[in-house]
């Protein structure tokens, strides 16, 4: 089922070249990020005129290609290259080689985005290696080879390490190197589990980031995302799975808070009063014998949440659809708030919200622990929009460009 209440797409910029267009069609989008084995699901779902689709990994620029070419998608796509899934930045080499070893002569960089280019991306995104924690070797020399390609129509793909944003001085180095290109910047945490989980200000200090970085972008993301996007991101991406919703770092193995092991056992399911994903089945032993919460969602029509409980057909898909409809119904609630200070208004009496039900929702099912806050919207709630980050003095590196 699609959408039925998007409303058209905005016109282009008047007088716009075509570098600058495909970034202006991103502004104030909510994407949806997700593999290309699952992009029809997904693509079903999304309100064409405020989101859009991000491709992630293998077979992106070849899915990509295909739905321009052969299906006609003329919506806002774009592939990322994820190179920080398999790669470290290093001084040396920002934008890893994908290729196998003296295929190309060219650049990686250059190869990557002409790639994207021609598979008819929106915009192309740099394929950029992992950014580590305190590497500003790293980091430094991806934004000068940024700077040095001067391209406005590209997206400058920024995967680091959450400890980036741990304390003032490093968050303080991060928005001073990204100051430097004047291109749109899509940041991306890398940590495992919820990164912003890991430190008491991540959340304070992302929201500064995005306010002091012009055109600064927040991609594979989760709760962020909406956050990001009312402090005044240029775009956000919401992943559509969990693996999508931050960046493992190479070499690690992602963790799990399931117990025993194993892949899960039914699909994950977004609980919209508690603003939550739980596992189907395990959404349903809570509730027990007590009534799960009736969905309205454009998908559910009505669906009561403790159905989804297998990740036999068409459960997995149908609880794709439900999630995707409440945060596009979250998206268009959003976008029809003044920017600025309102939305982030909006964005804080939500998560307040949902914090207040969880003990709630406990006390009605008599067990104390059953729904626990998840220590992101904690942080979230208590980011009042009135604590607008005051702003940092530029780093050395800024001020010796």
């Amino acid at each position: 089922m699609t959408d039925v209440s998007a409303v058209p797409l905005p016109p282009r910029p008047s007088g716009s070249d075509a570098a600058s267009d495909g970034i202006g069609l991103l502004r104030g989008r909510m994407l949806i990020q997700t593999r290309p084995t699952f992009v029809k699901k997904v693509s079903e779902q999304i309100a064409p005129s405020l989101s859009g689709l991000l491709l992630c990994g293998d077979g992106a620029m070849r899915t990509a290609q295909r739905m321009r070419r052969d299906d006609g998608h003329d919506g806002v796509l774009l592939t990322d290259p994820a190179c920080y899934e398999q790669a470290v930045a290093t001084e040396e080499s920002p934008f890893p080689e994908s290729e196998a070893e003296g295929f190309f002569l060219n650049d990686p960089l250059e190869v990557s985005l002409s790639r994207q280019r021609a598979a008819g991306v929106t915009a192309p995104i740099t394929p950029t290696g992992y950014i580590q924690a305190e590497d500003s070797d790293a980091l430094r020399a991806a934004v000068l080879r940024i700077k040095e390609l001067d391209d406005p129509s590209v997206i400058f793909a920024v995967p680091i390490d959450v400890a980036w944003l741990r304390n003032e001085e490093s968050t303080k180095q991060l928005i001073g190197y990204l100051q430097l290109t004047s291109g749109p910047k899509a940041i991306m945490l890398g940590g495992q589990m919820d990164p912003l989980a890991r430190y008491a200000k991540a959340v304070s200090h992302l929201r500064m980031l995005v306010t002091q970085v012009p055109d600064a972008a927040l991609v594979r993301a989760d709760l962020a995302a909406f956050g990001a996007l009312a402090a005044g991101a240029l775009f956000t991406a919401f992943g559509a799975s969990g693996s999508l919703r931050h960046v493992v770092a190479p070499g690690e193995k992602a963790q799990t808070s399931r117990k025993g092991g194993g892949g899960p056992t039914a699909p994950h399911v977004l609980h919209p009063e508690l603003m939550d994903f739980y596992l189907g089945d395990n959404l349903a032993k809570k509730y027990g014998g007590t009534p799960a919460p009736i969905c309205d969602c454009y998908a559910c029509e009505g669906r009561s949440l403790d159905v989804f409980t297998s990740n036999h057909s068409p459960l997995p898909a149908q609880a794709a659809a439900h999630n995707i409809a409440v945060l596009m119904s979250w998206l268009r609630d959003l976008c029809a708030i003044p920017a600025g200070i309102a939305q982030e208004q909006w964005w804080h009496d939500r998560c307040c919200r949902a914090v207040d039900q969880y003990p709630l929702l406990n006390a009605a099912l008599r067990q104390p622990g059953a729904f626990k806050v998840p220590e992101q919207l904690n942080r979230w709630a208590l980011a009042a929009p009135e604590s607008v980050p005051v702003p940092l003095e530029a780093p050395e590196a800024q001020r010796t460009r």
